[in-house]
């Protein structure tokens, strides 16, 4: 058996010799292996960090993770069959019940026996001579492959900020991207969060649910809407499974991905007291839907005031004291310019006697002590310290990486400025290599899974055409990655995304990161249209030979 797989993956030398290498074992990672050795039939593995499949799902299992788009359209669609083998319990699927549906696609399709886990890549490096990329891992393999497809997700690098003093701390500290899999225990415990991002939104109400005391460090307020997570009823899941094909078709047809379009109404159009009867219905609703109400709420400042005015005194009618709800609701930037977080009795969790919350733009944090948190103005003691801080997003997980292209130019040397691509799929320099959901592509800014099917399919269309036609080589031109950073910026500036200053669409919770806007903001469906054409018209834009 291992005679047959050494000569099917042709080991040379000590290294493994592949027609292609998938980095990563999450959603994307798992379906572009499937696409590249069931319907392409090349000889293909996947690199995994972790010791199973799953990728975010694997890392983050913070207290309340969970989706934030409804289960019907979070999972894959490429096939009708898995569609209706598989049923969710929840509106909102939680990160174990997800994780357990990617090992059951997983098993479905017998990937796991091409999947090597607990290998870390650090460096791929192209030999122009030999047309191949030579990647290595943290436990001395290396491997030679013709192509190489990085599927390391978006938001997969943690972000642990650099705060004196947190060496000296006596307690345990934790970051929510790499949450100990045993989970942790608060009980009679004093937790402080630093963070109100999406994750510390879902993870403060379950804490504090256990805590002795909560303290939550706030620097950069946020909207938040009601989730509404419900069990999912017997006739919905009868629906799901009579109307795979239908779901499909429509999350391919929307701006986001999801099962539901923006409405045609603007805000600035609609009487005051309609307008507040559509957003409190869509309160009532729950969920990512708040968004899509009016179609004007992302381009126009004047429209995004009414829905932020609105989500703003909700939350000081939920926070019963005075200035804390003052403190949540002195929020910076429009709504949704930063990821709309959805919640679970979120605001209503500082009405709780054992949760408190800091405003460290006012009191910054200063240091760690060997018993808690220095802000300008005090000391706050503590037992666990929880960062909720996010990710070095986008470019985080791919610069983390020793990259190297034609004439060892390093991918953080050309990315120094920004990231700069040709439709997130590929950068001029480094020919061969395919980015899922990189920047530059929709990505965060719509539901991944469809974005990932899309880039997975599309990479295995490409490749398949160069066997087709006897290609060996394919690299985006310089012009064409000259002409998508513009188009991607210029999409950007057309909404209200690019007001969000600390947003970590731009890089901005990174210190020394350059801001740039990286997500391409045009929409799902045009993103999809325009790699259809590129397609079509030969790959336009990208060098094959």
């Amino acid at each position: 058996m291992s005679e047959l797989a050494d000569t099917r993956t042709g080991k040379v030398g000590g290294a493994t010799e592949l027609d292609a290498l998938v980095i990563g074992a999450g959603f994307a990672g798992l379906y572009q292996l499937l696409c590249l050795r069931d319907r392409l039939g090349l000889s293909v593995k996947a690199l995994e960090a972790g010791s199973g499949v799953g990728g975010t799902w694997y890392w983050n299992r913070y207290p309340g993770a969970r989706c934030d788009s409804e289960s019907h359209v979070y999972w894959y669609t490429f096939s009708p069959e898995l569609m209706r083998e598989w049923e969710w319990s929840e509106r909102y699927p939680g990160q174990a019940e997800i994780l357990r549906y990617l090992n059951f696609v997983a098993d479905r399709f017998d990937l796991k026996r091409d999947i090597q886990f607990n290998s870390r890549v650090t460096s791929a490096h192209y030999d122009a001579a030999a047309n191949r990329w030579r990647v290595s891992t943290e436990q001395g393999e290396t491997f030679i492959v013709k192509f190489l497809v990085t599927a390391v997700g978006c938001l997969s690098t943690a972000n642990v900020p650099k705060i004196p003093g947190l060496q000296d701390f006596k307690g345990d500290w934790y970051h929510t991207g790499h949450w100990p899999h045993e989970g942790v225990d608060f009980t009679d415990k004093r937790v402080g969060m630093i963070g109100t991002g999406s994750t510390g939104i879902q993870a403060a109400p379950v804490i504090a649910a256990q805590a002795k005391h909560l303290t939550v460090f706030q620097r950069t307020a946020n909207y938040s809407v009601p989730a509404r997570n419900v069990p999912l009823t017997a006739d919905f899941k009868q629906y799901v499974k009579q109307n795979a094909e239908e779901i499909r078709t429509a999350t391919h047809q929307t701006y986001n991905g999801m099962f539901f379009k923006v409405d045609d109404r603007k805000a600035v159009e609609t009487s005051l007291e309609e307008r507040e009867t559509i957003y409190e219905a869509a309160w009532q609703r729950g969920g990512l839907q708040f968004r899509a109400v009016f179609q004007d709420m992302l381009v126009s400042k004047q429209a995004n005031d009414t829905a932020a005015d609105f989500i703003k005194r909700k939350i000081r009618s939920i926070v019963k004291d005075p200035k804390t709800a003052a403190i949540l609701s002195d929020i910076d930037h429009p709504y949704a310019a930063k990821r709309p977080p959805i919640d679970t009795d979120y605001f209503e969790t500082y009405n709780r006697p054992n949760v408190s919350l800091v405003d460290v733009k006012t009191s910054p944090i200063q240091r760690i002590s060997e018993s808690g948190i220095c802000t300008t103005e005090a000391e706050y003691p503590v037992d666990i310290i929880v960062f909720a801080t996010g990710f070095d997003a986008m470019t985080g997980p791919l610069l983390r990486m020793d990259i190297r292209g034609r004439d060892g130019v390093a991918l953080k040397d050309v990315w120094e400025a920004g990231p700069r691509n040709y439709l997130g799929l590929q950068v001029a320099g480094f020919p061969n290599l395919f980015t899922v959901t990189g920047p530059g592509s929709p990505s965060v800014l719509c539901n991944m899974p469809v974005a990932i099917e899309q880039h997975a399919d599309w990479i295995t269309d490409c490749i398949a055409h160069m066997r087709a036609k006897g290609l060996a080589r394919i690299e985006a031109r310089p012009e064409a990655v000259e002409k998508w950073v513009a188009e991607v910026n210029e999409v950007a500036n057309r909404t209200l995304l690019p007001q969000a200053k600390h947003s970590w669409y731009l890089g901005a919770n990174i210190p020394g990161k350059p801001r740039v806007f990286m997500p391409y903001a045009g929409g799902m469906i045009r993103y999809r249209e325009i790699c259809q054409e590129v397609a079509a018209r030969s790959y336009e834009g990208f060098a094959l030979s």
